[in-house]
């Protein structure tokens, strides 16, 4: 029997385990232009708690009871679909689960790069393309320009600063833990600040960016975002993909330094992913060569078995992850 976890009670604050629940799917026949996928990882990412909050957003929130869903990489076991095989690994959103049937319009094959299947959830994946696109599209990041990223040891904000470097940026990251700043500082960053110590950060900032920055890729917000507005050049760009800060707790975060974005002209640009699906090709195409160049490094976060899904994705809101957190079935 396939299982799949569900939402049983949309969570108050931090969420809790008891605010998720295993079902049973039902294995029903497979109908035209289906395929059955068998689950080998399952991606856990932050904006999935925003899905489990019943109010309007840019995604539909998880139905209560329902199997939910995220990122999946799986093997296709059984095929009604035009171009997709037994055999296929395939990436796809039917997360959650340990078994999926899709239409094969929804699968897509992983592209031919030389790396573990998991990296299309994280580096190569959705994170990855955030990363990307967010520092070069979003935020127009160019060679000469110093870059300040939040969450630099996450999925999303360890692409930003190998790409920022790769392209000739001045890259400083903001970390937890002083393992966390080793790893990021040994992926190219010329700083880093433990937003964990005893310097605050708007402080740390200004201490390792004494000419300012130009851009800033924010995962966080809160201070960080705070912090990148303290010390903004004239005409800098913050490209905006997450706020982690105030998922839980819903607080609106103040910001001592917002006028600064007036008299320095600063452009904050929100954005998604999918607003750049239409160029993956492009994306795969430029990391392939990076990762060809030996430039990229992964680092992930693995959690055993479909149980521990609620393990994994509470685990990104107390700093339990360096990398990707991934699950593998």
């Amino acid at each position: 029997m396939a299982r799949a976890w569900s939402l049983k009670a949309r969570p108050q604050g931090m969420p809790k385990h008891t605010d998720f629940a295993m079902i049973d799917l039902d294995q029903s026949v497979l109908g035209a232009g289906e395929v059955r996928i068998a689950n080998r990882w399952l991606s856990v990412d932050p904006y999935m708690r925003g899905r489990m909050n019943d109010v309007k957003s840019y995604v539909p929130p998880f139905a209560l009871g329902e199997a939910m869903q995220g990122g999946a990489v799986g093997e296709v076991v059984e095929s009604n679909g035009d171009g997709i095989k037994v055999g296929d690994m395939v990436l796809h959103m039917a997360g959650w689960r340990d078994e999926a049937v899709v239409p094969a319009a929804q699968v897509q094959k992983l592209p031919a790069l030389d790396v573990p299947a998991q990296a299309f959830l994280g580096q190569l994946g959705m994170p990855g393309m955030t990363g990307y696109f967010g520092l070069l599209q979003v935020a127009e990041a160019k060679a000469g320009d110093t870059v300040f990223v939040s969450a630099a040891a996450g999925a999303v904000g360890s692409t930003v600063v190998q790409v920022a470097k790769a392209k000739g940026m001045t890259v400083i990251g903001s970390a937890g833990g002083a393992e966390k700043c080793a790893w990021v500082k040994s992926l190219g960053a010329d700083a880093v600040i433990d937003y964990k110590g005893d310097v605050p950060v708007v402080k740390a900032l200004g201490q390792a960016a004494p000419k300012g920055i130009d851009v800033y890729f924010d995962n966080v917000g809160g201070e960080h975002l705070d912090a990148a507005l303290a010390h903004a050049n004239m005409h800098a760009r913050f490209a905006v993909c997450g706020m982690i800060d105030v998922y839980n707790s819903g607080a609106a975060t103040q910001l001592k330094y917002l006028a600064r974005l007036i008299g320095n002209r600063i452009q904050i640009r929100g954005f998604i992913v999918s607003d750049f699906m239409n160029r993956a090709d492009e994306f795969y195409k430029d990391m392939g060569g990076m990762l060809a160049a030996g430039t990229l490094k992964r680092q992930e976060t693995v959690h055993e078995g479909l149980e521990t899904m609620p393990d994994a994705f509470l685990g990104l809101f107390s700093g339990g992850n360096m990398g990707k957190m991934l699950v593998k079935v």
